[in-house]
Parts: C-alpha cells; structure tokens; sequence
C-alpha cells in the first residue's frame, strides 16, 4: 500500500519516510514514530492499517541519522543492536526528523496527529510539547515521558500503558498525572510493553485491540 518518500529536517538531514495513503478522501493526516527497531515490516503494517482507516499516515526513518534503512527484528540482539542506535541521537534530532514529518503532512492541507510506540510513544509526547501545528497525539508504553511530564502539551494527548510493563513502573504513571492530572492514560491490567506489537512475545491481542480502538475514537474527534 505505501512508497518510501524523502524528507528534509530544520538543519539540513534527509531521511526516508514510509508513506501509506487512504483510497478515498483523507480524514487527516498521522505520523507513525517507530519503536527502536526501525522502520521494519510491523511499523509499515501498522501505518497501512492507519491508511486503511482513512489517514495519510507517514513513518519516518529516524534512525537514518547513524544507519540509513535501519531495519530489525526482536531478539535480544536486536533490542541491544536498537538500544545503541538510539543511544547515538539527541532528542532534539529526532524531534527535528517528526517535525519535518508533521510539515510534510501539513502541507497537504491535512490536520496532523502523531502516533508513537515505545521510543516512538515518548516521542509523540515530545511532539505534543515540542511541535507547532500538531493536532493530537497518543502515545503508547513511551518510558521518557515521566521524565519530561513537567513540559505542556500544545494539543490533546492520549497515552497507553501496561500494568506489567517492568520498564515502566506504577511510578512513571503516577509522576505523569500528577503534572496532568486530566490527561487520559488507559493501562492495560494484563498487558506488557510492547503489546501493540503482533512480531513480540509481549503481545496481548485483547489490549491491543482495545487501545486501537480508543486511538481510532481519539483520533476521529481531533482529525476527522
């Protein structure tokens, strides 16, 4: 369903983008932000799924900074090998790469949201915060964003979270309602991290069908 596209950030860096479109006329745009696993075979079906429900959704390859094409699976050689990457990239460059995601977007005329999972989940919390001209974004199991809870959202946020999740405790949660105490966030009793994703152990078919469907709604009442 989608093409890789170019996309040029504030300072210069290009990067590709996966860009899947609706059949019909867009109900808006979204940015999907991967995980530290690249821009690999479950981040393009999930933005295929997000074009099959109406959004011109586009995933940009923010890894491009230290390894052009970046790609992996979900072993543990994989979560190192995607640790370390993430590890050579200020946030501030990522960021930069969402944004330029966001302006090419909007520059359709298209009311732009963002989506993110894991790393991406804590980057979609930054582009809330960080990003003029987002109109929503939905953040699932981001383990940053406890750490930048005491930044302003510009638009309506919505977060996800597993109870089991061992990387995110109680604590993170309770840190991000305490600096927002009306910002909806749904955890999942039997959910882990990572139960989004169809390609990890850590999958929970019932959790993740049921954060979808309250992202759909999210999404349908600040985008279209």
């Amino acid at each position: 369903m989608g093409e890789m596209i170019t996309l040029t950030a504030e300072d210069g860096h290009t990067l590709a983008g996966y860009r899947a479109a609706p059949k019909g006329k867009p109900r808006g745009g979204l940015v999907v932000v991967q995980e530290i696993f690249g821009v690999n075979s479950h981040i393009k079906r999930v933005t295929d799924g997000f074009a099959a429900d109406g959004y011109v959704a586009l995933a940009p390859a923010i890894f491009d900074r230290v390894e052009p094409g970046f790609a992996i699976g979900y072993t543990p050689e994989d979560i190192e090998r995607g640790r370390a990457v993430r590890g050579k990239i200020p946030l501030e460059n990522t960021v930069m790469d969402v944004r330029a995601a966001v302006k090419r977007l909007a520059s359709d005329g298209l009311r732009v949201g963002v989506v993110g999972y894991c790393f991406g989940g804590t980057i979609a919390w930054l582009a809330a915060t960080r990003i003029a001209g987002v109109a929503c974004a939905v953040g699932y199991y981001g383990g940053g964003i406890a750490d930048t809870a005491t930044e302003q959202p510009r638009c309506p946020v919505l977060l996800h979270f597993g109870e089991t999740d061992q990387s995110i405790p109680k604590e993170h949660h309770q840190r991000i309602l305490a600096a927002h105490p009306t910002l909806p966030m749904h955890v999942y009793p039997a959910a882990g991290h990572g139960f989004n994703c169809d390609e990890r152990a850590s999958y929970h078919e019932p959790s993740a069908r049921l954060a979808r469907s309250r992202t759909l709604e999210f999404l349908g009442r600040h985008l279209g």
